[in-house]
């Protein structure tokens, strides 16, 4: 179980379920203080004249400012707010934790690292809000900014997760992404979920679209994980997903029987 610590502002976040923010933007960090500013400038500048938001830091036990940072903006009075893991929880809790204390019915997910441009949200958001829309809309990096070697093991990685799952997701990895949040805290959590929300969403019977988005060289910080590293978890998430997509079953309830 993860312990969690709210460092909010107790009173800007009375303000901001009060103002019925419709969109929280759930950011997961660790040891990204040198991104934290700059990220929320781009969110607010996207964000501020198209829906009501808040925007959710969750620090996952971060060494170095990440959380000093936040909380300057908060006490600034800027429409953030903090949560603090205890212990390491890595970045599926991390998203989980932001979404389960979002105030809004709608989630839209970034990777801390400033690669995802927030310029990108409005559309994804867009797309959820037409009439019979998807419940989730993945974002799919057009052209990655990465190393050659990244973009090899992705490629790789991405069409052995299309064979198995058939969700018609061609990027997994890609960490912006909205969807609304009752459908995903309906979701089975564990490690990792978060590169496999397509895949959830669809077995859970929910409509799910994709459109091209931005990527960015990272500019600031460090990549916290190797080639290998991702290959290696990647292979029994992906044994265990495929698992659960042929054991989940999709019903209706009715009250006559």
């Amino acid at each position: 179980m993860t312990t969690v610590l709210d460092v909010s502002n107790p009173g800007a976040a009375a303000v901001s379920a009060a103002a019925g923010p419709r969109l929280s933007v759930v950011v997961p960090v660790f040891n990204e203080a040198e991104n934290v500013t700059p990220l929320l400038d781009e969110i607010e500048r996207a964000l501020t004249p198209v829906v009501p938001f808040e925007v959710v830091f969750v620090d996952d036990c971060s060494t170095d400012g990440t959380a000093a940072r936040v909380a300057a903006a908060i006490a600034a009075g800027r429409p953030v707010r903090l949560l603090r893991h205890h212990t390491r929880s890595g970045q599926s809790t991390a998203v989980r934790t932001g979404v389960k204390a979002a105030h809004a019915p709608w989630i839209a997910t970034l990777d801390g690292d400033g690669q995802n441009d927030p310029a990108d949200i409005p559309a994804l958001f867009a797309r959820t809000q037409t009439p019979g829309g998807p419940l989730l809309v993945g974002g799919i990096r057009a052209k990655r900014q990465d190393s050659f070697s990244k973009r090899l093991a992705s490629r790789l990685a991405n069409a052995v997760r299309q064979a198995m799952l058939q969700d018609g997701c061609r990027d997994s990895g890609c960490g912006i992404k909205v969807f609304a949040r009752a459908a995903f805290l309906d979701l089975p959590s564990f490690n990792a979920m978060h590169r496999f929300l397509p895949a959830l969403f669809t077995a859970h019977g929910h409509a799910v679209d994709y459109l091209p988005v931005n990527h960015r060289p990272r500019t600031r910080g460090v990549s916290k994980y190797t080639n290998w590293q991702r290959a290696l978890v990647g292979v029994a998430d992906l044994l265990g997903v495929w698992w659960l997509k042929r054991r989940t079953r999709v019903t209706s309830a009715s009250e006559h029987c």
